[in-house]
């Protein structure tokens, strides 16, 4: 099965597959939007072995990740996040935390915070990222070049990455099979 349900609304449906007693053996998912966060509120014993693809798990290994998540729990705990002992991160956390580190650096580039000023900076600008690569603002559509993995479901709510990319991939926004494409496809 083939998942593109989105963000919280996971959890209703992955208690029900839970209940069910639908194992990955019998149904496998595979989701585009479901990470760890999503998981915190689900019993994962049931799910093990669905899979996730994303651009970022929070077990991935690096040590610009190991220092992500160290930060990420220590400040849910002194902010006193509800459940901060059980802090994860995930994918839109890491893309959020690049593009405030992308935005910065534009910022810094255009010696202003001007919006055309700043958008005429981030075209190449680059991050290494908690995924640990080294990820690209495309020159000329603004979009981000950022591996894929694909992950397991485990026991404790996280991902065993069975699958990724050698390196981020350059982001194709637009179709190049929907009539009209073709020329946004080199912009």
């Amino acid at each position: 099965m083939i998942s593109t349900i989105n963000g919280d609304s996971n959890v209703p449906f992955y208690k029900e597959l839970g209940n069910a007693g639908l194992k990955a053996t019998d149904v496998p998912v595979v989701a585009f939007s479901v990470g760890e966060e999503e998981l915190r509120g689900v019993d994962t014993k049931p799910l093990v072995g669905h899979l996730a693809a994303w651009n970022y798990f929070q077990s991935v290994k690096s040590p610009e990740n190991d220092a992500f998540v160290k930060k990420w729990k220590a400040y849910s705990v002194k902010k006193k996040l509800p459940n901060a002992d059980k802090a994860v991160t995930n994918d839109p956390m890491e893309a959020t935390y690049v593009g405030i580190y992308m935005w910065k650096a534009a910022v810094e580039k255009a010696k202003s915070t001007d919006t055309d000023k700043v958008i005429a900076a981030m075209g190449g600008q680059t991050f290494k990222a908690p995924s640990g690569f080294t990820l690209t603002m495309d020159k000329t559509n603004h979009h981000l070049h950022r591996p894929v993995y694909i992950g397991e479901v485990k026991a404790d709510g996280q991902f065993n990455i069975v699958w990724k990319t050698k390196g981020p991939i350059r982001a194709q926004p637009w179709s190049p099979f929907i009539a009209g494409n073709e020329s946004k496809q080199n912009m």
